[in-house]
């Protein structure tokens, strides 16, 4: 076999011989060319990897998560624990360790994402706001790792080096689960999604309530502005159809589904399962009815077809 040598570290320590894997049939990325993630967050997690190593580990790690070398992942609070196969007959052992964020950083959080309906709303349908790391930035604490010091790794391997490309293996593919799930991120730095969504419906609950509306308004209040009459304003009244020409309006379906119903939460007074299934059969169809009449072409009448009013029967 070749001998060869680590460039960087070509003074401290000997050349070492490059190794073949053993076959294995593990877990195979399903990127097998081009980029290895799909999704910010995956990105964002491999792009915090890089720093931290060199690239011919970096490229032999692609390489054995290609493979289907990295034949177990465990993902735990602050942990992960792998097992990849090398070129010897045992596996080797795989520890990476990401500092949980403590009580009062995720209380920070929670309170922050509970404070924005389009988030809280998307995290407890179970979808990953693509822009979430905003959040996290504006009340200054980390979801990704920013230094050397935020993660920790371990491998059984003889490679003198930390993170060796059995790790790198780990990495890649964890980038590839957090494409599939980004809440693992989360439970990585010390929540699942189950205690997440149960912080926030309890934020949101303990808000200020609903029924405190604002004192109604009178008409001693409302200032009364000067209008000129038609007369003095003909030289201008055609004026207005030149700043409207570029005025449009664009009705689309709602980003979240029962958004509002995921807001308030569903009442107690009433059986809750049955509830949603029949919620989840009426806001589609007011959505699909409301799309409709506002795209329908006018009829030789000059009135607007307005289709009747469906709602689709659950399989």
């Amino acid at each position: 076999m070749s001998r060869k040598r680590s460039s960087y570290y070509d003074a401290y320590w000997p050349s070492y011989e490059a190794t073949r894997p053993r076959d294995a049939d593990g877990i195979k990325a399903k990127s097998q060319r081009g980029d290895f993630t799909a999704t910010w967050w995956g990105r964002q997690w491999l792009e915090a990897l890089t720093p931290l190593m060199d690239s011919g580990r970096l490229s032999r790690g692609r390489s054995y998560a290609r493979r289907g070398q990295v034949l177990e992942i465990n993902i735990q609070p602050g942990k992960v624990t792998a097992r990849v196969q090398g070129s010897r007959p045992t596996p080797y052992k795989v520890a990476i360790e990401l500092k949980p964020l403590n009580d009062g950083q995720w209380g920070t959080v929670l309170e922050a994402l509970a404070g924005q309906a389009i988030y809280a709303a998307q995290l407890l349908n179970g979808e990953m706001p693509d822009d979430i790391e905003s959040i996290f930035n504006v009340v200054k604490v980390p979801l990704f790792p920013e230094s050397r010091g935020d993660l920790g790794s371990e491998c059984s391997c003889p490679d003198w080096a930390n993170p060796c490309k059995h790790v790198a293996a780990v990495y890649y593919l964890l980038g590839e689960r957090f494409d599939a799930d980004p809440f693992l991120l989360f439970t990585l730095r010390g929540r699942n999604k189950e205690q997440i969504a149960a912080e926030l419906r309890k934020r949101r609950a303990s808000g200020t309530p609903v029924s405190e509306a604002p004192a109604p308004f009178t008409p001693d209040a409302i200032a009364v502005e000067p209008v000129a009459p038609l007369t003095e304003s003909l030289g201008q009244y055609w004026g207005s159809a030149r700043a409207l020409a570029a005025f449009s309006v664009q009705i689309a379906e709602p980003p979240v589904a029962l958004a509002l119903l995921k807001r308030v939460g569903l009442p107690d007074f009433i059986e809750r399962e049955y509830l949603r299934i029949q919620l989840e059969r009426i806001y589609p169809a007011i959505t699909e009815y409301a799309l409709a009449v506002a795209f329908s072409e006018h009829n030789p009448e000059g009135e607007p077809e307005e289709p009747p009013l469906q709602i689709k029967d659950q399989p």
